[in-house]
């Protein structure tokens, strides 16, 4: 089994075969190319970008849904109004 290595994760890899369009290919290669990356490289780098994308646009419509919410956003309101009269320093960096 390969495994696939960066400083952040090493994660195994299984061989997959696609069907893209000829000039979608060369424009990949090109790009792995001017990043000094493999094609298989270079489009896994792509696919991890496109679904943590995904699911990070699901967190954010779901935390849309959460503050539509008239109560949640009074309740959030009310806990920011809070904290600001707690005398809470953002200027701080240490927070």
């Amino acid at each position: 089994m390969l495994c696939w290595s960066t400083e952040a994760n090493t994660m195994p890899l299984h061989k997959t075969a696609i069907t893209v369009p000829e000039s979608l290919l060369a424009a990949v290669d090109r790009a792995a190319s001017e990043r000094g990356e493999s094609r298989s490289a270079y489009i896994t780098r792509v696919l991890a970008v496109a679904v943590r994308a995904r699911r990070d646009a699901e967190i954010t419509r779901k935390l849309d849904e959460l503050f539509a919410d008239a109560r949640t956003a009074r309740a959030q309101r009310h806990m920011t109004e809070a904290l600001d009269e707690a005398g809470t320093d953002w200027n701080d960096e240490r927070w």
